[in-house]
């Protein structure tokens, strides 16, 4: 597949199972190969978090890790302010 017909697909897919390519950082370090082949398992709108957890199943933990990572420093970001 050429690079831009690929990162249409990779769109379409995205959007189809509710994933915001926008704000997902572990896309940095995935290639669209391996992006597809995990959310071509997925039902319409399963979310980030099915997306993920497909993921690990196919053997990316390090993504996982640094994915959630961001989140993870803003919920203590929250915290700090609220106490």
């Amino acid at each position: 597949m050429a690079d831009e017909q690929t990162f249409e697909v990779l769109l379409k897919e995205f959007r189809r199972v509710g994933v915001d390519p926008d704000t997902f950082s572990a896309m940095l370090a995935l290639r669209p190969e391996e992006a597809l082949r995990a959310l071509r398992v997925l039902p319409d709108d399963a979310g980030p978090s099915a997306f993920l957890s497909q993921l690990r199943k196919n053997g990316h933990s390090q993504v996982m890790e640094s994915a959630a990572a961001p989140s993870i420093k803003r919920d203590r970001h929250r915290q700090d302010k609220s106490a």
